[in-house]
């Protein structure tokens, strides 16, 4: 699968392991766990729903709809189901931590099924993730340092923009990986002796 279908067909598995659910559902979903910037069009959505059916990994479930007064054409709406094969898909996909899981494609994905990722693998992916944008702060400060004399104000900002976000970034993700090094440490040491 291409890149972004691949970051939907976790998506997709990931809701669908909370609850079966019809298209319309899933995209609104999709939208509000992957944030308005991700929108995913139904000509996206149905063709992932079609090869995750092919691939066993869900299931439709037509459900009969009786006909109201005269109403005779109206259509069921197709709720999603995963399969056993489908969880099994989606907890090998949760349990990536290697470099795709800290690109910016797929690291929102990951992270907003990180409630049901195992302690490690989460460290591991938020420690990738930081790794990768300290490359890209250098990469950006290089460019400021090497171009702030050829070029306008408005680009120099705009640099100056990317070099922060990266920045308030990095510091997100030490605020969290300290977080998750406070828990583990917690859990470590275990409950109170009485």
């Amino acid at each position: 699968m291409a890149k972004r279908s691949g970051v939907l067909e976790f998506a997709v598995l990931g809701l669908l392991h909370e609850a079966p659910m019809h298209g319309y559902e899933l995209r609104k979903r999709l939208n509000l766990v992957l944030g308005s910037f991700r929108a995913f069009s139904y000509g996206t959505l149905y063709p992932c729903l079609k090869g995750l059916v092919a691939c066993g990994w869900i299931i439709e479930d037509r459900p009969v709809v009786e006909p109201r007064g005269t109403e005779t054409n109206r259509r069921s709406k197709i709720v999603y189901k995963l399969t056993p094969a489908g969880e099994a898909r989606f907890r090998s996909l949760l349990s990536d931590a290697g470099p795709s899981a800290w690109e910016d494609e797929n690291f929102g994905v990951h992270f907003a099924f990180f409630g049901r990722t195992d302690a490690a693998i989460r460290l591991r992916i938020l420690e990738g993730r930081r790794s990768r944008l300290e490359e890209r702060l250098d990469l950006i400060r290089q460019q400021v340092t090497k171009t702030r004399e050829r070029i306008d104000g408005y680009t120099l900002e705009l640099q100056r923009h990317g070099l922060e976000s990266v920045e308030r970034e990095v510091r997100w993700l030490n605020e969290l990986i300290q977080t998750e090094h406070n828990q583990h440490d917690q859990q470590q040491v275990g409950p109170p002796a009485s």
